[in-house]
């Protein structure tokens, strides 16, 4: 069994190998998650939003074709050459930048930089809960008070938690690919400080992947210092 940082590399390898591969692997159209994000973003005023594992970058361009200035990140050199192509091609390429960065690092961003963030399966990726909750509270730093984060993970009702190739902390590896399975427990206290706006479930691709989409606003301090009254939360799981 790797070691986290061993686990690491050898993932970000395989997705250099994989975007090489297959360009545009996932097609042109966007997720429906981002689908969903942009109109969440656009209710919360948004204009610039900073996508975390952004690939060859179809949920990127769908941002930019919306309206937003969109700063895509990944730590694929490939996928992001990619998405740059893509984003000259369609006319976008003045609403895009790009930035290769590991996730397991802090983001390159100053504080409070961003009206928005979007992370399609990144979080549940090869991260330790160590490193997830440590890369949230980056997104929260570089989020402006009332930012929405929205993310989607696969969860622990998956078909294929608990099979694979077990790397401890719910990683399971399976065709090369290592994914952190996401328990309930766990988007909550990710939620923690956080206004926690919607905890949705679906399913996506063949297998089907059992994923969440959750949704949290960054809250916004009131007059007197304390923070303004939780949202209701909607738990589609």
């Amino acid at each position: 069994m790797a070691d986290e940082q061993e686990l690491g590399e050898i993932q970000r390898r395989h997705w250099q190998e994989t975007y090489a591969a297959h360009p545009g692997m996932y097609g042109e159209e966007p997720s429906e998650p981002a689908v969903q994000a942009a109109a969440a973003f656009k209710a919360a005023q948004a204009r610039d939003v900073l996508e975390l594992g952004a690939g060859h970058g179809r949920d990127a361009l769908f941002f930019a074709r919306e309206g937003f200035t969109v700063r895509a990140t990944d730590f694929s050199p490939v996928g992001l050459e990619q998405l740059r192509d893509a984003a000259r091609s369609q006319a976008v390429d003045e609403r895009v930048t790009t930035m290769v960065h590991d996730v397991r690092e802090p983001l390159p961003l100053p504080d409070a930089s961003v009206d928005a963030v979007f992370a399609h399966m990144l979080l549940c990726m090869a991260l330790s809960t160590k490193e997830i909750h440590a890369l949230v509270g980056e997104v929260r730093r570089v989020l402006r008070p009332g930012g929405v984060f929205v993310y989607t993970v696969r969860h622990t009702g998956d078909a294929h938690y608990g099979a694979g190739t077990a790397h401890g902390d719910d990683i399971f590896e399976h065709g090369g690919f290592a994914v952190h399975f996401f328990g309930r427990e766990l988007v909550d206290a990710l939620a923690d400080g956080w206004t926690l706006d919607e905890v949705h479930a679906f399913e996506e691709g063949e297998l089907p992947r059992r994923l969440w989409r959750v949704t949290q606003t960054l809250k916004r301090e009131g007059p007197d210092g304390t923070h303004a009254p939780a949202a209701e939360v909607a738990d589609g799981a």
